[in-house]
């Protein structure tokens, strides 16, 4: 009989965990589960915005297909009748069920997180959720205020409570309820930290005294990078304390002593999250269930933390749009754990630094369009088949693969031991790519460069990550059509990721182009 599945989903997470190098963070939980589970060093969202890039995973279908740029339609209606992840599981004979931020609230999932299609019970979600954008940080004149930094004594908090601590709660009492229940579970755990308000318990900032906050390594906007490019990080902009420092459009820069602020804050915030990950695997653990549910933790994007003069998400850069994948699968990826032995016992944060190292660690480049299919075979549920060039008519089908076939990551290191191959061509076109897109409203940064909707969009910037390069175009784009002109080119990019890691250096002019462009085009 088939696995559970407990499919984790953070907001605006970045790689930044002790499992993926990050030497400041403390991500005891994650990092543990990291030591259990096949981790993907190069995995990539869709689109680097909370709806697009759900409703792509979801639904196993791009952003294209999906019609979804921006918050505002419902892919059923709009698109397709795609089904989606936790709809086949279900129909494949799955309790499903949805606690906190899964789908994007809203008209995107239909004002229902796209239930009854997707889950077997209304989605959950935490009642103090409202309050996230409130006044409610403390400021230093003892007023209250809605800030971008906000550290808060969670006993003052509405409730005395935060939204992910409901969340955990709420998905410990389902786990509870399952235990005793004899059908199989895909349970979805959407946890909002570190998305903006960064608000979290303030003792997790005494794991990071400010005077060991680094800058981004380039926080300057890049010479060369074209102005459709440049996010103008509009919505951090209209914190109170943002708002406060007055900082000029859409360069700035912040105030460097903010900058270390807010990465402070982004870190505090994710340690939290961290120990909200660890109560909820340790709940798996004493429910009996580390043995037989599948753990998939991952984001939905990124979040620029000051690199290129850039902050939040809304761009195509790796800060953007990489973001953290793992999957635990007991007997596959670990041996089989003996009933009542624990996998996940809880690390506090304040105590435990292990520096544990992922099981396998995969550098193949995977997108997060892949998670349907894997998800199924890992499940053991048939796989939906490829989509065919136009799917708005197919129901059921996938625009991703199933990445199983790189679990075994010791066949990697092999492969990376014998030479390159002689033949360029073949070794290029089995080299896996991930695509990503935004949308621009115009060639140079506006209010609405962020989030521009659909009937705004001017100029689609797609772009496709190899391991060794970031290629990105930025072409003419008609909304009323959904299309495309590729030959209507407004800007380019090219960065080489062996000498120029944090892509700061545009390459685009200084290369010929013909044979990435006929890549990106097939």
């Amino acid at each position: 009989d088939g696995m559970n599945v407990l499919f984790i989903v953070v907001d605006d997470l970045r790689p930044v965990l002790g499992c993926y190098g990050d030497k400041l963070v403390k991500s005891p939980n994650i990092d543990q589960l990291a030591s259990q589970s096949v981790v993907f060093s190069n995995a990539y969202a869709q689109q680097a915005v909370c709806a697009p890039s759900r409703v792509s995973f979801l639904t196993g279908r791009r952003p294209d297909t999906t019609r979804l740029y921006d918050f505002y339609s419902y892919w059923r209606v709009h698109a397709g009748n795609y089904s989606t992840m936790p709809q086949y599981f279900k129909e494949n004979g799955y309790i499903t069920l949805s606690v906190g931020k899964v789908f994007h609230p809203g008209v995107s999932s239909n004002y229902s997180d796209d239930y009854p299609y997707s889950w077997s019970i209304p989605p959950f979600h935490p009642s103090t959720e409202k309050y996230e954008n409130d006044k409610t940080c403390r400021g230093k004149d003892g007023r209250l205020y809605a800030n971008l930094v906000c550290p808060v004594d969670v006993t003052e908090m509405p409730s005395g409570t935060l939204p992910d601590i409901q969340s955990t709660e709420e998905a410990i009492r389902l786990l509870n309820a399952m235990k005793t229940n004899k059908e199989k579970f895909f349970l979805a755990v959407g946890y909002h930290k570190p998305h903006i308000p960064l608000r979290y318990p303030q003792e997790f900032l005494k794991l990071y005294p400010l005077e060991n906050i680094p800058l981004a390594p380039d926080p300057w906007v890049p010479e060369k990078l074209p102005s459709v490019a440049y996010n103008p990080w509009t919505d951090i902009r209209q914190r109170d304390d943002v708002k406060a420092l007055n900082v000029s459009f859409p360069y700035g820069p912040l105030p460097d002593d903010f900058q270390r602020q807010i990465r402070q804050s982004y870190y505090a915030a994710v340690s939290y999250l961290d120990t909200q990950v660890g109560l909820l695997l340790n709940a798996l653990d004493d429910a009996g269930l580390s043995n037989s549910t599948i753990v998939v933790f991952t984001a939905d994007h990124g979040w620029s933390l000051g690199e290129h003069g850039e902050w939040a998400k809304y761009s195509n850069f790796d800060v953007a749009s990489r973001v953290p994948l793992m999957f635990y699968v007991p007997g596959m990826t670990t041996f089989s754990v003996s009933q009542g032995e624990r996998v996940f016992p809880y690390l506090d944060p304040f105590s435990h630094s292990l520096g544990l190292v992922p099981q396998g660690r995969s550098r193949k480049v995977v997108e997060l369009v892949s998670l349907f299919p894997t998800l199924a075979e890992l499940a053991g549920l048939p796989v939906p088949p490829a989509c065919p060039e136009t799917s708005f008519h197919v129901a059921l089908c996938t625009e991703g693969t199933s990445i199983v076939r790189y679990f075994n990551t010791s066949e990697e290191k092999m492969v990376e031991e014998k030479d390159g191959c002689d033949d360029t061509c073949r070794c290029f076109d089995e080299e896996p790519v991930a695509f990503s897109q935004y949308p621009r409203p115009a060639d140079t940064p506006q209010w609405n460069s962020d989030k521009p909707k659909l009937k705004d969009i001017r100029i689609m910037g797609y772009s496709m990550r190899t391991v060794d390069y970031r290629y990105t175009v930025w072409v003419r784009f008609y909304p009323n059509n959904f299309s495309a002109n590729f030959e209507d080119v407004h800007a380019g990019e090219l960065y080489r990721m062996e000498t120029d890691p944090n892509q700061d250096y545009n390459i685009y002019n200084n290369i010929s182009h013909g044979v990435i462009f006929k890549k990106l085009l097939s």
